[in-house]
């Protein structure tokens, strides 16, 4: 379910402004001028940073039209600024990054204490990632020494927060806020690479590949069962500004797959009973399964289950489990549901844990580096739980997951195995379904797919004609 696949893995303003101070706003656009970008590394306190530096113009540019200033008394343009962006490093402070983008410490400090005074940001709940830039301009008579005259942050693609030096040398900070609209996205092509590749080329974003991943994480090995020329459709959320330009993405409504290793579609659904969200086919049976087929992200199949020559002992033994090298501290997951057996060091085996599930399956993890929190004996976890993290602990020759799926105290091949569906829907639920169903088809349809008619209709309006 927390596909990052192999994946290499690896967002997009709103309102009306304000009658007055338009022409206070230039400065503002400088944040967005078109110039010439470079990139390139610098360290400070031994961390990296990845800084972009671009000239900013004199030319006015007017504002996005779809942008709501909380206060027109913005920013007045310096010719001549600098504007120097970074991202805010883990364990960073924003002091660190307005340092390390060449504003002197004591101006890094005046700026960030007026935009911590209106409270529009919390210097305590900080993410990595966030985006600052830093405007700088020669100081007079020293034209080694860049003096700052402004910052922007931005928390995510629908607010950004400015802090602006007055005349007076005073500090301003305000907010821009975007007006969101609700739309809804569709990418359908076929695969040439990688499912990540083709999806992000056709305006998706990582999320969508990760969260479609998910999906198919019970049908689909995606290291090894992609190939090229498969097909994929994507459906989903999103929110855009009022000039269509996409802000945030939401979840999946619609994932099909059309590929060698299986063909299907699936739709997002709460059922009332039980209102546990799922992906359902259009039959109803739910893409969850009772195990996953690969309890680990990003790795490589490196042993399979049968005879093999053992890498350490030499001779020729029976390997009852699945190999998946890794790097060290990759998370594993919870295969299925059920109630952790063992957690503890167990001969060769290193670090092992041992899950005791439904009707007589039981799942073994060996050679981790460690336990997640909370993980003992006796404890019940979910499916899609992080329980370990890869290591190369016991009798190993690197960092790598023994994965072993037993039915009746019985290793099996868990790449072979055919395992019981989830929840099937019946009745009055599956009647709801059917009318959602109907609903994201015709959405599917209106964002180009070709759908049959009939498949809209709900059986009554069918039998009708």
């Amino acid at each position: 379910m927390h596909q990052r696949a192999d994946i290499q893995a690896q967002g997009n303003f709103s309102g009306v402004l304000a009658s007055k101070g338009l022409r206070s706003i230039v400065a503002l656009i400088a944040m967005s001028l078109v110039g010439v970008v470079t990139g390139l590394w610098i360290t400070h306190q031994g961390k990296a940073a990845t800084i972009i530096t671009r000239p900013v113009t004199a030319e006015l540019v007017p504002p996005p039209p779809a942008t709501t200033l909380t206060d027109a008394r913005v920013m007045h343009h310096v010719p001549g600024a600098i504007a120097q962006s970074g991202k805010l490093n883990r364990n960073d402070t924003l002091i660190d990054l307005t340092v390390r983008l060449g504003a002197e410490h004591t101006d890094a400090y005046a700026a960030l204490n007026a935009l911590y005074e209106t409270g529009l940001i919390d210097p305590r709940r900080l993410r990595p990632g966030l985006e600052m830039t830093a405007y700088l301009q020669k100081k007079a008579g020293d034209t080694s020494v860049r003096k700052l005259t402004a910052l922007t942050l931005r928390e995510d693609g629908a607010r950004s927060l400015i802090v602006k030096q007055q005349p007076d040398e005073t500090w301003l900070a305000t907010a821009l806020e975007t007006k969101l609209i609700p739309a809804h996205k569709r990418v359908a092509t076929e695969i040439t690479t990688s499912i990540y590749d083709a999806a992000l080329a056709n305006g998706a974003r990582d999320q969508q590949v990760v969260d479609f991943a998910g999906i198919f994480a019970y049908d689909v090995d995606f290291q090894r069962e992609i190939y090229p020329g498969d097909r994929f459709e994507i459906v989903y959320e999103a929110w855009v500004d009022e000039r269509g330009t996409p802000i945030r993405s939401g979840n999946i409504l619609y994932a099909s797959l059309e590929g060698k290793a299986t063909t299907r579609g699936f739709y997002r659904f709460t059922p009332s009973d039980d209102v546990v969200t799922d992906y359902f086919d259009s039959k109803g049976e739910s893409a969850t399964k009772f195990l996953m087929k690969t309890p680990i992200n990003g790795a490589r199949l490196s042993s399979s289950f049968g005879r093999r020559r053992h890498p350490i002992l030499g001779y020729t033994r029976m390997h009852k489990g699945t190999d998946f090298a890794a790097p060290r501290g990759t998370p594993i997951y919870a295969a299925g549901n059920g109630t952790i057996k063992r957690a503890s060091r167990f001969g060769s085996f290193g670090n092992y844990i041992r899950i005791r599930h439904a009707n007589g399956y039981e799942t073994a993890y060996a050679h981790l580096n460690g336990y997640a929190r909370g993980i003992r004996s006796g404890r019940r976890v979910r499916q899609g739980q992080t329980i370990g993290y890869v290591g190369t602990t016991g009798r190993s020759t690197g960092p790598h997951l023994h994965y072993e799926v037993l039915v009746n105290g019985r290793q099996v091949n868990a790449m072979r195995l055919n395992l019981p569906t989830g929840r099937k829907l019946e009745g009055d639920v599956l009647d709801r379904f059917q009318k959602r169903r109907r609903e994201i088809d015709q959405l599917r349809q209106t964002l180009g797919a070709e759908i049959d008619v009939a498949s809209l209709q709900a059986p009554d309006e069918t039998s009708a004609e």
